[in-house]
């Protein structure tokens, strides 16, 4: 659940700010930003949380939000696979609301196809950097995606694909059906946060087209090639840029609430 974790954080950040809006179900007054196209069968982790709430709840009841627990369990999904830790700023408080227009835009949350000036753009709009952003990208060294979203890459003969790559990876992703075959963004070591996601996309072999487009002669070629050589660094600004995400237009004193359930207001 680790990549599933800490993608649950990102998509919830990204729309209204870390504010749990995204654990939120369909409800007379709220529709859901689960059912956004970015999210809908994508987007995991849900039960997790909802365990977590449950056990806090019992312990001190009406304390913790779901905000919080949504920021901390990305963090210790980090580290549960090797990658780093940081100091949780703790105090965010839960949105009453969801926003399903703003989770479908594309300014908010990326399309796997999105250019670099694009992804450049949204990441300043939530002031974050370009480093901030290639470094955060660098979680999808855990990551999976399903067959719909590069079946366009591997097909197309794209310049900045290596061939021997795109014919492994046709095998299990068919030029018809098969949409929701998954496969890893890093072949290499799936498993481990590790900085070999942008060794291969110095080879050409990034899965999404918003992967390779990070190295592509493009102004954020550096910072590529600063962490396929540097995985303390890498590490040391992905953590950075989390405790910064982390702290996009948060609810805090008598803003929101704290929910007793996450996934509904309360009453």
């Amino acid at each position: 659940m680790a990549a599933s974790l800490i993608r649950l954080h990102f998509h919830d950040c990204f729309v209204k700010g870390c504010d749990a809006s995204i654990l939120l179900d369909d409800a007379p007054s709220i529709i859901s930003e689960k059912n956004a196209i970015n999210n809908f069968n994508s987007i995991r982790g849900y039960q997790v949380i909802d365990s977590v709430k449950s056990q806090l709840e019992k312990i001190c009841p009406g304390v913790v939000s779901c905000a919080d627990i949504v920021t901390v369990a990305a963090r210790d999904a980090s580290v549960a696979v090797g990658g780093p830790t940081w100091k949780v700023k703790l105090g965010r408080r839960d949105s009453s609301t969801a926003n399903l227009s703003l989770a479908q835009v594309e300014s908010n949350l990326p399309s796997f196809r999105a250019s670099l000036k694009t992804l450049i753009s949204l990441f300043n709009r939530k002031g974050l950097s370009a480093k901030d952003m290639v470094a955060l990208s660098g979680s999808h060294t855990i990551s999976q995606a399903s067959c719909v979203t590069f079946r366009n890459r591997i097909y197309n003969n794209q310049s900045d694909i290596d061939a021997g790559f795109a014919a492994t990876r046709r095998r299990s992703c068919p030029i018809n059906g098969g949409d929701g075959n998954l496969a890893p963004l890093d072949l290499v070591t799936p498993n481990s946060f590790d900085n070999n996601y942008f060794k291969i996309l110095k080879q050409n072999k990034g899965l999404l087209e918003s992967d390779q487009i990070l190295f592509s002669g493009g102004s954020t070629d550096n910072i590529v090639d600063k962490y396929s050589k540097n995985p303390s660094k890498f590490k040391s600004d992905f953590a950075a840029a989390m405790i910064r995400m982390g702290n996009i237009s948060p609810l805090t004193g008598s803003q929101g609430q704290i929910r007793r359930v996450c996934n509904v207001v309360n009453q």
